[in-house]
């Protein structure tokens, strides 16, 4: 049974014809599998359909900045900084719990086009915010500039796979990725070892990734922008639009 990173790495060089049945392998092997196992998993943290959920984080109330850091001990406290937000939204502070409003904020997904505001310190109602990807934190930029008190900031991301380290760690994943593992791990490691990939390992890691595809794969319901101002579905033609450049 695959539990451990090292019980996966054991199967894949057993599996690949790297290692024989009934060997066991040698620390340099379990070393080169957990490189490549760290390495295939930080590939598949940046495709959405790859990751079995999202998170939501949030600022309970706004402080009156232009920008929130994001990442580990930040003021949006994760494990470690997305690469991307998924969806956002602000909630009036103000109301009678539990009964309090909450609205959408439009996604700008460029600096170019953050960029075009013209009073980027324009405090009031936000309407729109932009993730400024750095590393290894990430800064928030909600747009009008939430007045402090006022908002509490939610943003929904990508929710990180697990990291791991040694050979005793558990994979800690849903039982249909380790099959996706399992073949990947194969592949890379007859690449690594100078040796062809084998076409049924292929055709097998891309049935397992499809599987995963499936599972994960959630479609928004389409929006388009809403003429009387930028909430959600705001999109980045409409951001171009001579209304905007220029004129926020």
């Amino acid at each position: 049974m695959i539990i451990t990173t090292g019980d996966l790495i054991q199967s894949a060089l057993t599996a690949s014809g790297l290692l024989g049945i009934g060997q066991f392998p040698v620390q340099n092997d379990l070393d080169t599998g957990l490189d490549l196992l760290r390495m295939l998993i930080a590939q598949w943290q940046k495709k959405r359909w790859l990751l079995y959920v999202l998170q939501e984080v949030s600022v309970p109330s706004s402080t009156g900045a232009q920008a929130y850091s994001i990442g580990p001990n930040c003021d949006f406290n994760v494990n470690a900084r997305p690469a991307k937000i998924a969806a956002a939204y602000a909630r009036f502070a103000t109301g009678v719990p539990p009964n309090l409003v909450d609205f959408p904020l439009g996604i700008v997904e460029a600096r170019e086009d953050y960029d075009t505001i013209s009073i980027k310190s324009l405090s009031t109602t936000p309407a729109i915010v932009w993730y400024e990807s750095g590393y290894p934190t990430g800064r928030l930029f909600f747009w009008p500039v939430p007045p402090a008190g006022q908002y509490g900031l939610f943003v929904t991301i990508q929710l990180p796979l697990p990291t791991y380290t040694t050979q005793g760690d558990i994979l800690g994943l849903p039982d249909e990725y380790i099959e996706a593992l399992l073949w990947s791990m194969c592949i890379r490691l007859q690449m690594a070892y100078g040796r062809p990939a084998r076409p049924d390992h292929m055709q097998a890691a891309k049935q397992a990734m499809n599987t995963l595809r499936q599972a994960n794969t959630q479609i928004p319901t389409l929006s388009v922008p809403a003429p009387s101002g930028v909430r959600s579905g705001t999109s980045v033609s409409a951001l171009s639009s001579p209304r905007f450049v220029g004129g926020w």
